[in-house]
């Protein structure tokens, strides 16, 4: 079966498909190595540039609070800055962070990809600490709304 009766309507879809797909499983899977390594991860993106190579982005913490605790917010924030003045080199762009998932009772990873052209796609993945490290529930689709293709 070809792409085209699959439903596709042209091959610019397939691929802008690919590169979401692309961008933002390797976020996903990035996070879940920073996890059972480390046992947390900072916000960080995957870019696809333009030369299609897959590039991690992270930005410097600011100085934690009186509890230790770093703003992920802020490096949500600079990220989100950073990637948009930097957007003319990207073909796509994911940005991964860690949530908390009070409907899974859980923390969870959330990834939100964007292509140049518009399209958004996101997910997240539950998870729970246990003694032998990380156990992951099933990806699930998210939805987001579009950050750095945007004026």
């Amino acid at each position: 079966m070809s792409e085209q009766s699959a439903g596709t309507t042209s091959p610019e879809e397939s691929a802008q498909d690919r590169e979401l797909r692309e961008t933002l499983g390797t976020g996903l899977g990035t996070a879940q190595e920073h996890l059972q390594q480390n046992g947390g991860f900072f916000p960080f993106a995957i870019t696809l540039a333009n030369d299609g190579e897959l590039r991690i982005v992270m930005v410097t913490p600011g100085e934690p609070d009186e509890d230790g605790h770093v703003d992920a917010g802020q490096m949500l924030s600079d990220l989100h800055e950073l990637l948009r003045q930097g957007r003319e080199d990207f073909r796509a762009v994911a940005i991964v962070s860690d949530v908390s998932l009070p409907e899974h009772g859980s923390d969870g990873i959330h990834g939100a990809a964007e292509h140049r052209d518009g399209a958004v796609r996101a997910a997240i993945i539950p998870y729970v600490p246990g003694a032998g490290g990380f156990t992951f529930a099933a990806m699930e689709p998210d939805t987001n709304e579009p950050s750095i293709w945007v004026d």
